[in-house]
């Protein structure tokens, strides 16, 4: 026996290191996002043609239920019902709701494919790009502001950050299959892209233009920074601009979803002094919310 199979044997559970830990995580992490649960996350996957196996609670009824059969029959997924404790594994403890979809990988887009895609529409783009948001929550919510406002793309980064994963498919509530993600290796350079061929580029800072006098007038990216830390020194300097969402309470920083939304809702429609983007397909309900900040509008 050599001494390699020996040191194996001898402990069996000794933790992984270097490269095979790193292929091990990576597959984990693979196996684990191969599965979206809650109701509104399978049913968009399912509608999305994504759907491999749904995964039914044994003592599930009702009409949610009999939704989510009738899509997996018209799009030939099988069914399988299963004890709630199978479901509590698949879906890693989450909130599961008795659905857990079995899925085809999500396919990120490439920066060059996200700005292709948006040549086809008549409206300037506005684009998110999130610098190592690493809150699978924050991410979903981001998602599903997203796509309630009309931005057209986000941008992550590969490395030290959330990817598409269960928990932000179910937090976005489905909405992860509507708006494209590009993952890029370096964002400073997807931001000295973007500006080449025309973006305005914005970061959030504790300090900065007021967040409602914003010009968001032609092509956007936003950043948003990391719940911690923020933007990296790197990313900041590339701004053309940055702002600020002033805090009149104790309070002094704001979750990045929260944060996010404000800027997005500010950016289409404009509050005091600021100029809006020029997007047309935007759901009212906005507007009325942008009177209300202003102070234009009934609460």
């Amino acid at each position: 026996m050599d001494l390699k199979t020996k040191n194996k044997n001898r402990y069996p559970n000794k933790k992984q290191t270097g490269r095979n830990q790193s292929v091990s995580d990576q597959n984990e992490e693979a196996l684990e996002d191969n599965f979206v649960f809650g109701h509104h996350a399978a049913v968009e996957a399912l509608q999305q043609g994504r759907g491999n196996k749904l995964f039914l609670q044994e003592d599930s009824r009702g009409e949610k239920v009999e939704e989510l059969k009738e899509i997996a029959r018209e799009q030939a997924v099988p069914v399988k019902w299963v004890p709630k404790q199978k479901l509590e594994t698949l879906s890693n403890h989450g909130v599961h709701q008795g659905v857990v979809l079995a899925i085809t990988p999500y396919e990120y887009l490439s920066l060059d494919q996200l700005i292709e895609r948006t040549k086809e529409k008549k409206e300037d783009p506005f684009f998110l790009i999130l610098d190592s948001i690493e809150d699978p929550h924050n991410f979903g919510s981001i998602l599903r502001t997203a796509d309630a406002s009309g931005v057209d793309g986000v941008i992550i980064p590969k490395h030290r950050a959330v990817g598409i994963t269960p928990i932000v498919t179910k937090t976005s509530t489905g909405a992860v299959e509507y708006v494209p993600v590009a993952r890029v290796t370096n964002l400073v350079q997807a931001v000295q892209q973007l500006k080449e061929i025309g973006f305005w580029v914005f970061g959030t800072d504790m300090t900065g233009t007021n967040f409602q006098k914003w010009n968001a007038k032609g092509s956007i990216a936003l950043v948003i920074g990391n719940e911690g830390k923020g933007m990296s020194p790197g990313l900041k300097k590339e701004m053309d601009e940055l702002l600020t969402i002033p805090m009149t309470g104790h309070v002094q920083s704001l979750n990045a979803s929260v944060a996010a939304g404000l800027l997005i809702v500010s950016g289409f429609f404009p509050t005091s002094g600021g100029v809006g983007h020029e997007k047309t397909a935007v759901d009212c309900r906005w507007l009325q919310y942008d009177r209300f900040v202003a102070g234009t509008g009934p609460a």
